[in-house]
């Protein structure tokens, strides 16, 4: 069965917002309560999110993963950039992450795969294609925030050459599914394994 990967287009924003509600834990509905208007379904408030034209958070920079024509997997990224006047994060369950990041790195903030296509290797050929946009961008390489709890998840991103460079506390709320720590994991452009290029 052939898997094709392909830029997505604004028709996908429903898709995209249903596969960060797979992999952020609840962070995501946390994010979109705080952006939707009363009574409105979060899933929709993630879908508008990802119809935008402009943004980091906009369809254009996502990759999405077809099978027959079936989406079955995403990745969102964008490119990190030195900000000194960005305003100091105030809400307390999204401050902690504020720092959690590395200028001129391509920030990977979801991959994910439909449950019947997981271990199949899509996920190292997502991160093939992150890390050639990552390079045709002239960046230092990728990062992504992982949490403790997700132990397979973090084996796998250190299998291809990330490593944990910072560590912050989430802060608990109703919406979240983890507790524990969150990590920030990094891969240098000079560590991409071999069998990763």
């Amino acid at each position: 069965m052939s898997i094709d990967f392909r830029p997505a287009h604004a028709s996908d924003a429903h898709d995209i917002a249903r596969f960060f509600q797979l992999t952020s834990e609840g962070m995501a509905d946390y994010i979109w309560s705080k952006l939707g208007a009363p009574g409105e379904a979060l899933l929709s408030v993630g879908a508008a999110r990802y119809a935008r034209e402009q943004g980091d958070f906009s369809y254009k920079n996502c990759l999405m993963a077809t099978s027959n024509g079936r989406v079955i997997g995403m990745m969102h990224s964008y490119a990190l950039r030195a900000s000194h006047d960005a305003p100091a994060e105030t809400d307390p369950v999204l401050a902690p992450y504020a720092d959690m990041e590395i200028p001129d790195t391509l920030y990977i903030s979801s991959l994910a795969l439909d449950e019947a296509w997981r271990s199949q290797g899509l996920g190292v050929e997502f991160l093939r294609h992150a890390q050639q946009r990552a390079d045709d961008a002239g960046l230092d390489g990728l990062c992504l925030i992982d949490y403790a709890e997700n132990h397979g998840a973090r084996r796998f991103y250190e299998r291809h050459g990330f490593q944990i460079v910072k560590t912050c506390q989430i802060v608990a709320h109703p919406m979240l599914r983890v507790t524990g720590e969150a990590h920030l994991m990094y891969r240098p452009i000079h560590n991409v394994p071999e069998n990763n290029q």
